[in-house]
């Protein structure tokens, strides 16, 4: 019987990482929460094998009963009638079974329902319900907008929609449009305040992921007379008040069992939820992080499942008399593959323990005044994780999509068949670049911490860890690709314009994400000697990325600019 988790080790290697422990005092505030549930661990070690037998159970769900419902849920897909969605008969199964044993609202407090998991484990569950069905995770994954309700909304918000999202209510969150997909601020959906408080929504949501959920975050214009992001609030809808129809689902290429809907709301009750103005301002943003987080966890999930049908055809396919994993042009691929793998988990779950520092910092602000010290380290990693989301999103997907083509190329023709679950792989990779921001836009989101250094800086705490003797050729290697990186940013800023510097903008943000990875992946070989050969290979990879960016950066004129722009 097939176990997502248990089968690969990386993931236990993640979980046990150095800072879990200060991340789980934090979360479980000094684990006093023994006191008030059987079920809350006692100490560290306690919580560990609890998030350890979890992962266990997400595992061997995914690895038996997901993965075998994921190709009758593309074929069959979800189907709109009356204007409501009726999930494929695997997806129902696969929810069903998921509620069943108590996988809904994991990050959720236990006064609420949920299992009061940090978020590392969270993702690393979303890691493995994408390596079975990208489709399926997003709706699972969606679950995370209870923590839009938990940090924003009203106690009394909290208390009724919460509990229920940890039972197995779907969610979806509403924002785009037909005239508003990444420019937001044009949201133009129409919300009225009533006299009794409620308000009523009018006008029409596209694109939208899980659109017949049971609970909807939406993004509305509340302010009369305005048309940009200061006029927009965020709203709670209760699908069982009525007022929204699915108009129709989007025919998709990929993640076909996830329904994207068109959703026409006629005077739908909602209610507020936290302040008014701050919907775009304040809420999708740290919806949006959470939701791109959430991908970054879908591209490794994905990246995981291409490696390992190459990897599995490579070793059964003969060829001239041998398996074609044995030919170099075979093996490079795979190594290659497996490296991208590796490096973009290792940066999802360094990005996840940053977030999980600042939001444990902040809610445990509004219990009581925060120390100095504990300020400065909530500053601290909140900076770090607002850099590194980005990167991980946008270099994760990347690699998604590049694995999910050589998966490809290695099945030759066979991969190009509907009989070889790498078909659908790839179909389903394709919009990890896509959603939740473009790859493009998460490079606008990342460049501000190339030129106000808070990559480098990373990069220097990385450079002052202590390493084996046998890896000190490797570190200074990185070493030297610091100091590229390093010129090749003095290089652009130095030139003072703007054109210039966003022409510039994603070579430096790849050369930052190719080196902070490459430090990662020393910083585990130095703990595990499993993956000392991935690092090696990644690095090789990172160091001619490097080069190859600064070469085009050393070499550019600022004139030729306008060959770029020419039709």
């Amino acid at each position: 019987m097939a176990n997502y988790y248990t089968d690969n080790p990386a993931l236990k290697h993640h979980l046990q990482h150095p800072l879990m422990e200060k991340i789980v005092e934090l979360k479980e505030r000094n684990y006093t929460d023994a006191d008030k549930y059987d079920y809350a661990p006692l100490d560290f070690a306690d919580a560990m094998d609890s998030y350890d037998r979890v992962l266990d159970i997400v595992g061997e769900i995914c690895g038996t009963k997901i993965v075998d419902n994921a190709e009758s849920v593309d074929h069959e897909g979800p189907v709109c009638e009356g204007g409501r969605v009726t999930y494929a008969a695997g997806t129902r199964d696969n929810l069903d079974t998921c509620r069943k044993a108590g996988l809904m609202g994991m990050a959720m407090p236990r006064r609420l329902g949920g299992l009061n998991f940090p978020i590392t484990p969270y993702i690393m569950a979303a890691d493995i319900v994408s390596r079975a069905d990208a489709g399926f995770e997003n709706l699972w994954g969606l679950q995370d907008c209870a923590e839009t309700i938990y940090e924003f909304g009203s106690e009394d918000q909290k208390q009724r929609f919460i509990p229920r999202a940890c039972e197995g209510a779907t969610m979806s969150m509403d924002l785009t449009e037909p005239d508003a997909g990444s420019d937001l601020q044009s949201v133009m959906l129409k919300a009225t305040e009533q006299p009794d408080g409620t308000w009523r929504l009018n006008g029409v949501k596209r694109f939208i992921t899980n659109g017949d959920s049971d609970i909807h975050l939406v993004l509305a214009r509340s302010e009369e007379g305005t048309k940009d992001g200061r006029g927009l609030s965020m709203f709670i809808y209760d699908k069982r008040d009525g007022g929204v129809n699915v108009r129709r689902i989007e025919n998709k290429m990929g993640i076909k069992g996830s329904p994207t809907c068109e959703l026409v709301f006629k005077n739908a009750k909602a209610e507020l939820c936290g302040s008014r103005r701050l919907g775009l301002i304040k809420y999708v943003m740290a919806l949006m992080n959470g939701a791109r987080l959430g991908i970054a966890a879908q591209s490794v999930g994905i990246s995981e499942r291409a490696y390992r049908e190459a990897l599995a055809y490579a070793k059964d396919r003969k060829q001239f008399g041998k398996a074609i994993i044995e030919f170099p042009a075979v093996y490079e691929i795979l190594a290659v593959m497996k490296a991208k793998l590796e490096a973009s988990r290792s940066l999802l779950y360094e990005t996840s323990r940053f977030v999980d520092m600042y939001k444990l910092y902040e809610d445990i602000s509004k219990e009581r005044a925060l120390t100095p010290e504990e300020r400065k380290e909530m500053k601290h990693y909140s900076r770090l994780a607002d850099a590194c989301t980005p990167m991980v999103k946008g270099m994760g997907s990347e690699y998604c999509n590049q694995n999910a083509y050589d998966a490809i190329q290695i099945h030759g023709g066979s991969g190009f068949m509907k009989d070889y679950a790498c078909e659908r792989v790839y179909r389903d990779a394709r919009i990890t670049s896509i959603y939740e921001g473009t790859t493009q836009l998460q490079v606008v989101a990342a460049i501000r911490h190339v030129t106000t250094g808070t990559y480098l800086s990373l990069m220097k705490e990385y450079e002052a860890r202590e390493v084996k003797e046998s890896l000190q050729p490797m570190r200074k290697r990185l070493q030297a690709m610091m100091e590229r990186y390093e010129k090749a940013v003095e290089a652009v800023t130095s030139v003072k314009d703007q054109a210039y510097g966003d022409f510039m903008a994603r070579r430096l943000v790849e050369m930052a994400g190719v080196t902070i990875m490459s430090w990662l992946l020393l910083d585990d070989a130095n703990r595990n000697d499993d993956f000392v050969a991935t690092a090696n290979v990644y690095l090789n990879l990172a160091e001619s990325e490097v080069a190859r960016h600064a070469e085009f950066i050393d070499s550019f004129k600022i004139e030729e600019l306008a060959d770029y722009k020419a039709e």
